[in-house]
């Protein structure tokens, strides 16, 4: 697509690559149709049935095991029986604390079957961060895997604190003190499936998605199984389109909708099977596909940037991966990974945990998060002052074509926002009389780009994005274009305050694989950006820090900025573009906070 415009020859072209699966993509638009939020259905009911239809095909695959549909829906069953027979019942939360692996899920699928809340915590968290976490959900039990009980027991949830809460351990022999042995009971427990799954309706919650914490303390978003099922069938079947012979390959971890929501029910809309890898490595990360012999992965788009920073292999496409599903692949990575590494189709999407809409790309099209046939707009955005732009009546205005603005998407019974635990974080995320008095809609937090045709590209985040000398400068595409400098590995966009200064200079974090030449980066960089998003200061690091789905971590490299005194790796500054980027030192930011080094 030239320009990553979409057009009407590039669309069809895409419609009709889907005509293969065309039974596929039918039974999509029709569940698509007929689910609503009232409609008894679950994710545990849609297990049982292809527990029913097929018990033998493989349901999940964990590093040399494998269970089947039959003995997977058994397995929860019997967790099922276990909790509720130790008070868990429908609506409560349970908190299942592991990294992932089999027992992982086979939990998640137990509690759903309740119609309780798996509130999935992230094992990387500690101490006030994962108590803050625990305390978000109100949870009636925790389970806990064994490598994660020092974990929960650096917060004040754990036995020994005289919490009243039931403690489940999962693990070898016999548990700690304080907590019930989950294998042991649920091993002698029922292996029918429990009533109550018959009785859950779509618009009940199943799951608490936390956010990562990238720019401070979590929160837990709700997922209902009604939007579950909407991406088994708007993701899975319209979109991926998997076969029951397929293997999906997902590495990321079971708290992320990446994978517990997207792979998951793409997997479950086909009756596939799921490949779930302990964590994600670069380097084994080939050897893992073809172990399981995946036709299909689930990526993050700095997985991806990582797999391409590996050394070329002859083996590179020695798979039988036909397709990935993911979100996040930048443009400029797009083609190049591709290429490298023989990928048939990137199924791109866009969404997040709290978002009541998803965008995917399911025609096969280059660099796009796709399309949602739900109400959606792209309107106007003051980065300023980081808020949408309201016109004289009060009103936002749409981008042109080609445009970029705020993603906003319209709350409806069909796409109803279901929040987070906390009420305030909610009602912050609602916009009203956005077009037309009483009307409610959501703001993603996102600056995308009108590709035409229902087509969305991310930009940027709006945190992220900054203004400096009266232009909006996208974080992305800084640090696309710093991603195409020879020896750049990493690259972390951001903007810092200046003295008297309005809007903020941008600065970047650079880790690189070879040494720093600040003349030849600042020439890539001006014929590359206009002046203005030119990064003033640059960072040299070993390594970015990242969360565990691999998003940079921004807040403490803003907050340290530029102050050579709360940093103690080289940075450098383009007071000159001729010269390109020199060292900056204590009296150069001395000079600056006197106002007598001017930019």
């Amino acid at each position: 697509m030239s320009d990553d415009r979409v057009r009407l020859r590039d669309l069809l072209r895409g419609v009709a690559s889907t005509l293969p699966d065309f039974a596929i993509t039918q039974r999509g638009l029709w569940n698509l149709i007929r689910f609503k939020p009232d409609t008894p259905l679950s994710i545990g009911l849609r297990y049982e049935q292809l527990a029913a239809s097929t018990p033998a095909q493989i349901a999940l695959r964990f590093e040399d095991r494998a269970w089947t549909y039959a003995e997977l829906n058994a397995w929860a069953n019997r967790i099922a029986h276990t909790l509720a027979a130790r008070g868990v019942t429908r609506g409560q939360a349970v908190a299942l604390l592991f990294e992932n692996r089999a027992e992982a899920l086979a939990c998640a699928l137990a509690v759903v079957k309740l119609g309780a809340i798996a509130a999935m915590l992230n094992p990387q968290q500690r101490g006030e961060v994962l108590a803050h976490s625990i305390g978000l959900v109100d949870a009636r039990a925790i389970v806990v895997g064994e490598e994660c009980r020092a974990a929960l027991e650096s917060t004040e949830h754990h036995p020994q604190s005289g919490s009243a809460l039931p403690f489940w351990w999962d693990g070898a022999g016999e548990p700690p003190a304080g907590y019930r042995n989950l294998r042991a009971e649920a091993a002698v427990a029922p292996a029918a499936n429990p009533p109550q799954t018959a009785q859950i309706r779509l618009r009940e919650p199943c799951f608490y998605i936390f956010t990562s914490g990238t720019t401070g303390l979590p929160k837990a978003s709700r997922m209902t199984h009604y939007r579950w099922m909407r991406s088994l069938a708007g993701v899975g079947q319209l979109a991926v389109r998997m076969h029951r012979d397929d293997v999906l390959y997902c590495p990321l971890p079971l708290y992320h909708n990446n994978a517990l929501t997207v792979s998951w029910s793409a997997v479950l809309s086909a009756g596939a099977t799921l490949a779930l890898g302990r964590k994600f490595s670069a380097s084994r990360f080939w050897d893992e596909i073809r172990h399981h012999d995946a036709t299909a992965f689930c990526y993050i788009g700095e997985l991806c940037r990582y797999l391409l920073n590996q050394p070329a292999r002859p083996d590179d496409r020695e798979h039988h991966v036909r397709l990935v599903i993911g979100n996040g692949l930048r443009a400029e990575l797009w083609d190049r990974f591709q290429q490298r590494f023989g990928i048939g189709r990137i199924c791109e999407f866009y969404g997040a945990s709290e978002a009541n809409l998803a965008f995917v790309n399911g025609f096969g099209l280059a660099r796009t998060a796709g399309f949602c046939p739900m109400p959606f707009a792209i309107v106007e955005f003051d980065a300023a002052h980081e808020l949408p732009r309201r016109g004289a009546g009060g009103h936002l205005a749409r981008v042109a074509k080609g445009g970029v603005g705020l993603l906003i998407t319209e709350i409806t019974e069909r796409a109803p926002f279901d929040g987070y635990t906390d009420r305030k974080a909610s009602e912050a995320k609602l916009l009203r009389d956005v077009f037309k008095r009483g009307d409610c809609w959501f703001n993603s937090g996102d600056l995308v780009r009108d590709q035409g045709w229902g087509h969305i590209q991310f930009v940027d985040r709006v945190g992220d994005t900054f203004r400096w000398k009266g232009e909006n400068v996208a974080t992305t595409e800084v640090e696309g274009a710093l991603n195409h400098f020879p020896g750049v590995t990493e690259a972390v966009v951001y903007g810092v305050q200046l003295p008297d200064c309005d809007g903020r200079a941008g600065m970047a974090a650079l880790t690189l694989d070879t040494a720093f030449d600040g003349a030849a980066l600042a020439r890539h960089l001006s014929e590359r950006l206009p002046a203005y998003a030119v990064p003033l200061f640059v960072r040299l690091r070993r390594a970015q820090e990242t969360t565990a789905t691999f998003k940079f971590r921004k807040i403490e490299l803003k907050q340290q900025g530029y102050d050579p005194a709360q940093i103690d790796e080289p940075l450098y500054v383009l007071r000159d573009r001729a010269l390109g980027y020199e060292p900056f030192d204590a009296a150069a930011y001395a000079e600056i906070r006197r106002g007598t080094l001017r930019f």
